[in-house]
């Protein structure tokens, strides 16, 4: 089987208050997840469809405000028949695209605020100065205001109770994925893991918080599935974050 088929996962109810966060990587055998600043080099083309294969399950797609910055982002999933997959089980054609920021320091002209053919909304820290906040609101984005220092967990509740999503699909960046699981908020974890080395004492890991977790705090997860595939050389891992 050279990939796996993510169109049709079979998923648990969201928890209260929050959707079922799904994070998805893509990261090199020594476990970096950016070459010269973007993902771009490491994964295949069967890693670029899976991720789309992903969006089919969700309701919003989540990315952080480097990851938008670095390379843009969208809900988009690039291939008709993904498209009418969702429409067949009575989802929009897009997920809702989402942004996370802290400044309000994001790119305008990218096509995450300029495209029309998918719904997006920026959750903006209350702490971001109020420039910032009218140049967001002007491009005529959904601008959804969160608590400094809980801006995760009112993003989820947000999405949850406002936007009914059941489904979070979480695509980095890496300082998103660290307040993830410090949280205790992701519930699987899917990750391509590509046959290329990039070294490098700064490079970016899939998880970069301002401190590591202690030895008692350690995030541990099941594995559900290992996918090798002999033509692209990477392995396709899905777990699952085991609660106790």
């Amino acid at each position: 089987m050279p990939k796996p088929d993510y169109t049709s996962l079979e998923l648990p109810p969201p928890p209260p208050g929050r959707p079922y966060v799904i994070l998805n990587m893509v990261m090199s055998a020594d476990g970096k997840v950016v070459v010269e600043g973007t993902e771009q080099g490491i994964g295949s083309k069967v890693d670029q469809r899976l991720m789309r294969e992903l969006r089919v399950n969700a309701d919003v797609v989540l990315n952080g405000a480097s990851t938008l910055r670095a390379s843009g982002t969208s809900s988009r999933l690039g291939d008709e028949q993904l498209e009418a997959l969702r429409v067949e089980r009575g989802k929009p054609r897009f997920p809702v695209a989402a942004v996370l920021s802290r400044s309000g320091d994001l790119p305008l002209d990218r096509i995450f605020f300029t495209a029309r053919d998918f719904p997006a909304v920026v959750y903006l820290s209350d702490l971001a100065p109020a420039a910032r906040r009218e140049a967001l609101v002007a491009t005529g984005r959904d601008i959804h205001i969160v608590p400094g220092g809980r801006e995760v967990a009112a993003m989820l509740r947000h999405m949850r109770e406002e936007l009914g999503a059941a489904v979070l699909l979480c695509e980095g960046g890496p300082d998103v994925n660290a307040q993830m699981w410090a949280h205790g908020f992701v519930d699987e974890y899917f990750v391509t893991l590509g046959p290329v080395i990039v070294a490098g004492r700064d490079t970016l890991t899939a998880a970069e918080g301002p401190r590591a977790f202690a030895r008692d705090q350690l995030p541990h997860l099941d594995l559900v599935s290992a996918i090798p595939n002999e033509e692209t050389n990477e392995v396709y891992l899905r777990y699952r974050t085991r609660r106790t």
